[in-house]
């Protein structure tokens, strides 16, 4: 059964990350930093993570989402999230977001969650 769904018209489902700003790599370096308790792999090459805004005042918007809606620590991994990338130098504030749209699914995961995985 395939798992492509169909594109929709107009806007893109996740929204683009501010891969320019100057401070992205090291807000992706800090999402590493945060793992699934369920997965050995962090949030981030699970595909967790959709979208990464900065603003010109540095204020970071992420928006994420979980495996399963009934994810245990769903309460709790954007606090995690918030907690690995607020000390970064430069960082204003962060403000954490959960999506359901489009769901997770295992074509989001890095090539290296698949190997750390073991589906490749």
């Amino acid at each position: 059964m395939s798992m492509q769904q169909e594109k929709l018209e107009g806007a893109p489902l996740i929204r683009p990350s501010s891969t320019d700003h100057p401070l992205y790599d090291q807000v992706v370096a800090a999402c590493r930093s945060v793992f699934d308790p369920e997965i050995p792999v962090n949030i981030y090459d699970l595909g967790l993570i959709y979208t990464i805004e900065i603003d010109d005042e540095n204020a970071v918007s992420i928006i994420m989402t979980l495996t399963a809606p009934g994810c245990p620590v769903a309460g709790e991994m954007p606090g995690w999230l918030a907690e690995a990338v607020e000390p970064l130098p430069g960082v204003k504030q962060v403000d954490v977001e959960i999506t359901w749209d489009p769901p997770w699914g295992m074509d989001m995961m890095s090539d290296e969650a698949r190997l750390e995985l073991g589906f490749m």
